[in-house]
């Protein structure tokens, strides 16, 4: 065997794993987005019919969809942002900690971001619930001035959050970005250690602020593993399922639906209409890869000019 060939030898056994798990299914799911696919498909007593881009035009024509689409990009903008600051502001911090209690605080944080996505959606809803939520219970603990200036009501006593979309979105930012930061604190953690050290004595000999400091030095020497984070949390946020389906207890809410949570509702909710499903996992597995490789070429132009 030659020797240049044995790198991609070498490569075979992943990448026929990365067929089977990720390419198969991607390909079958396309395929579907051009049948219809009933319950008697379902049950194997009859074949799927071919109805090319109808599933597609069905779906464009549909409010829902575009409802769904806009949650979607909202929330992830929204929730990618917060979580970056936020998690780079706890790396930040991490770093000036001591060994010992650095340690500790990260086994802490962690934690959250361990928690699977359901068990994150049943905790929250259970803060917010509109009886026996701990939420409710703390605002209520406000003086009624206060809680009037600053919410325009002092009774907090019921207070359906998890009915109105406007409000479950809030909710559902809250339980992301709790659980995503601290594998972005983390990880600017990791890259602040690999600094050198005399680049921050210098800076401060100088004079320079905090934000200039950060702003000069951190950020460019740390402006691949913000790149990577990004493209994890876009990726991450637009997908999310799990928690907005265990906060509005099931697809009840159409006007609260994201993408992932439409396609779920009309792939398996009764009649089971799976083409559609498949079709708008199509639309969201595209904007993915638009919003990813724009970012990345963006990323990538950047790193020439410097």
């Amino acid at each position: 065997m030659p020797g240049w060939s044995i790198p991609y030898v070498l490569l075979v056994p992943g990448i026929v794993v990365i067929a089977g798990l990720l390419l198969y299914p991607m390909i079958q799911m396309v395929i579907m987005s051009f049948q219809s696919i009933s319950l008697r498909v379902i049950r194997g007593v009859a074949e799927p019919e071919w109805v090319g881009l109808d599933n597609y035009t069905k779906l464009f024509d549909n409010d829902i969809f575009w409802s769904s689409l806009r949650n979607t990009v909202v929330f992830a903008a929204v929730t990618v942002a917060l979580t970056l600051i936020l998690g780079t502001a706890v790396g930040v911090l991490l770093n000036r900690l001591s060994k010992r209690m650095s340690t500790f605080v990260i086994i802490g944080i962690m934690s959250a971001w361990a928690v699977p996505p359901v068990a994150q959606g049943t905790i929250w809803r259970w803060l917010f619930d509109a009886e026996a939520g701990i939420i409710n219970w703390a605002l209520n603990l406000l003086p009624d001035g206060l809680s009037t200036l600053i919410f325009g009501r002092a009774d907090w006593t019921g207070q359906p959050w998890l009915n109105d979309a406007w409000s479950v979105y809030i909710v559902l930012v809250l339980t992301v970005v709790w659980a995503s930061f601290p594998f972005v604190a983390v990880s600017v953690l990791a890259g602040l250690r690999g600094i050198p050290a005399e680049l921050y004595e210098a800076a401060r000999v100088d004079g320079a602020t905090p934000w200039r400091t950060f702003r000069k030095i951190t950020f460019p020497l740390l402006r691949p593993v913000f790149a990577v984070l990004t493209i994890l949390s876009i990726i991450w946020d637009f997908k999310v399922l799990s928690q907005l389906y265990v906060l509005l207890n099931g697809p009840t809410n159409r006007e609260a639906f994201n993408l992932s949570l439409f396609s779920f509702a009309e792939a398996f909710k009764a009649p089971p209409k799976m083409g559609t499903g498949a079709a708008i996992a199509v639309v969201l597995t595209i904007i993915l890869l638009i919003v990813t490789a724009f970012y990345t070429r963006q990323m990538v132009k950047q790193e020439d000019l410097t």
